[in-house]
């Protein structure tokens, strides 16, 4: 999941948004409850709420004005205390909101309670719903139900320092090997960088490399999880990224060195291209997808994002619906990745932004390759709050653990979460 997004765009972006469905979630009772009165509205709030804001305010000027004797109550609520709202609303339904912003990983756990709602049924019967690729609405789908519309969409790929790949001669990387020679290169000739900036609390750097060798998480001892394991703890080394600096190093220290420019490359999101701009790499970078083992390939990346999804227990689902597929809809897509710079979910969003901002395609060749996700059960929140991952990449790379070792007990901490 993917909370806040700091990109920024100028976009002019004129687009005609489809009539909104009034189809209701298949939970909700046949006359799709009342149709007038004041929907309430969760949202997650931002360090820089107003271009969110401005364009939310703008969604909800347009649905009251097609939906006379209606208002629009939106709450801004922490992502910090997002689980604790959550469980109180589902726990009390008649405080509870209409519609909801959920992180696509806090998905199981809403789900096991049994709060939100079937919205098979909304997406079905609205004409942009056809635009959803299968893994956006894979992220959203629980037990083989739909549970959320979703929203954006964030990715990483492979930025690399143009300059300093031109000094050396060399060319951007088109499989791992290509990457790993790069680090190596840039590691020797300039001992003040890093060649790649990877680190053992980087799980979603790590992940794309047991991806693209056939392992997965819940295989995480398999032969293929462990080699592609290997090959990226292989690179928290001093030839590299030495253990003593990059064995704690995080996603966000990743891109933190990079901007700073201490890394010739890092595995980074389309949604830190601010961050990377306002650092002494501004300029001198450029972004390909993440490479995979076979030359000209690309590894799968992890689709982190937000969902829109409606409370079961909502009094108005069908004036829900409505709302939720005007705002999820390609014409608010499309401002909200001008205003924030979410990466759109519905195909024809994401060309509409990719063809004002070329920026962009490396990521959208990186879900269109196809993306991965965490595993769907309610556990997956007690092992990432375990930091199980993490731990178990910091092992190898400080030597604590061999890559058997690390693996095995680690899959005993994932099977126990899974299983109950």
């Amino acid at each position: 999941m993917r909370l806040r997004l700091a990109a920024t765009a100028a976009l002019a972006l004129t687009i005609t948004a489809c009539a909104p469905s009034t189809s209701s979630p298949s939970s909700a009772p046949s006359d799709g409850g009342e149709r007038t009165g004041t929907l309430k509205v969760w949202l997650f709030d931002e360090p820089n709420r107003p271009p969110k804001e401005g364009v939310v305010q703008a969604a909800i000027a347009e649905f009251t004005a097609a939906h006379p004797g209606t208002k629009v109550d939106v709450a801004y609520i922490p992502v910090e205390t997002r689980s604790e709202r959550f469980k109180g609303a589902f726990n009390d339904p008649a405080s509870a909101p209409d519609v909801v912003e959920y992180g696509n990983t806090d998905l199981p756990e809403y789900a096991a309670a049994g709060g939100l709602a079937d919205l098979g049924a909304t997406v079905s019967g609205w004409a942009e719903g056809a635009d959803l690729g299968a893994d956006a609405k894979a992220s959203a789908t629980y037990q083989g139900t739909l549970l959320g519309v979703p929203w954006f969409v964030g990715v990483r790929a492979l930025y690399y320092r143009t300059d300093v790949f031109a000094e050396l001669g060399l060319k951007a990387p088109a499989s791992q090997a290509d990457l790993v020679t790069a680090a190596h290169t840039i590691r020797a000739k300039k001992p003040e960088m890093f060649g790649i900036a990877v680190g053992g609390k980087y799980t979603f750097g790590a992940l794309p490399f047991v991806w693209d060798a056939g392992g997965d998480i819940t295989s995480i001892n398999s032969p293929q999880s462990r080699t592609g394991l290997k090959v990226y703890t292989d690179l928290i080394r001093a030839d590299n990224c030495p253990p003593q600096q990059c064995a704690d190093l995080t996603g966000g220290k990743t891109v933190d060195l990079f901007a700073s420019g201490k890394a010739g490359m890092g595995i980074i999101g389309n949604f830190n291209r601010a961050a990377v701009d306002a650092g002494a790499a501004k300029g001198k970078y450029a972004v390909v997808p993440l490479p995979g083992s076979q030359p000209g390939s690309i590894a799968p990346a992890f689709a982190g994002g937000n969902n829109l999804g409606i409370m079961k227990n909502s009094r108005r689902p069908a004036l829900a619906a409505d709302f939720l597929t005007l705002l999820a809809g390609k014409k608010y897509q499309a401002r909200m990745y001008a205003a924030m710079g979410n990466l759109p979910t519905l195909k024809s969003a994401r060309d509409e932004v990719a063809g004002k901002d070329p920026f962009l395609k490396p990521f959208l060749s990186t879900i269109d390759a196809g993306t991965k996700f965490v595993p769907l059960d309610p556990g997956w929140g007690k092992i990432d709050a375990s930091a199980v991952l993490p731990t178990m990449i910091e092992k190898v790379a400080t030597g604590r653990a061999t890559v058997e070792q690390a693996t095995d007990e680690a899959a005993t901490a994932i099977s126990a979460a899974l299983t109950r």
